[in-house]
């Protein structure tokens, strides 16, 4: 079986510039998130929707694989990037995807300038190393409501045997 690929929305980081400055021209809000999304489960549905409804194209910047192994360990992530990228792209709410390969995504963000970056409420913007970025390109960090009791590393311990 040959899963038909969203190409359009998978878009190269290379490309991310020209991706960025066309919407802007267009008159386009910006909204992105970033993060692993290795498992993909109801907190990031959530988390997404109430992104997406920010503005008018939701970008999301996803660690790569060398960057996920060295965030949460040598045996993450269980899905590869470009699985992780694809089931992204499926979703309505996510307009395009993109891979990065560092730790943070600050690159990404002063490449994209976005209007708002979301993070789940999990974190604190004041401890995000990107919000000075984005708030230095005019654009300024919100963090959404969490949702209990979801977690790649919460579904990674329910399915290991005892």
């Amino acid at each position: 079986m040959n899963p038909r690929k969203p190409k359009t929305k998978i878009v190269p980081s290379t490309r991310i510039q020209e991706l960025s400055e066309s919407l802007k021209a267009q008159g386009k809000k910006i909204v992105t998130t970033n993060g692993c999304f290795d498992i993909l489960h109801l907190g990031h549905i959530q988390y997404l929707l109430q992104a997406r409804e920010m503005g008018d194209v939701l970008i999301v910047g996803i660690n790569s694989d060398r960057t996920v192994k060295l965030l949460k360990g040598p045996n993450r992530p269980i899905n590869p990037e470009s699985d992780r990228a694809l089931q992204l792209a499926g979703l309505e709410s996510v307009d395009y995807v993109t891979i990065f390969d560092e730790s943070t995504p600050e690159r990404l963000l002063k490449t994209i300038g976005p209007s708002i970056h979301v993070k789940g409420g999990d974190y604190t913007a004041d401890k995000l190393p990107e919000k000075s970025v984005v708030e230095a390109g005019g654009g300024s960090v919100v963090c959404v409501s969490h949702l209990e009791g979801f977690s790649t590393t919460r579904l990674i311990e329910k399915i290991k045997p005892d």
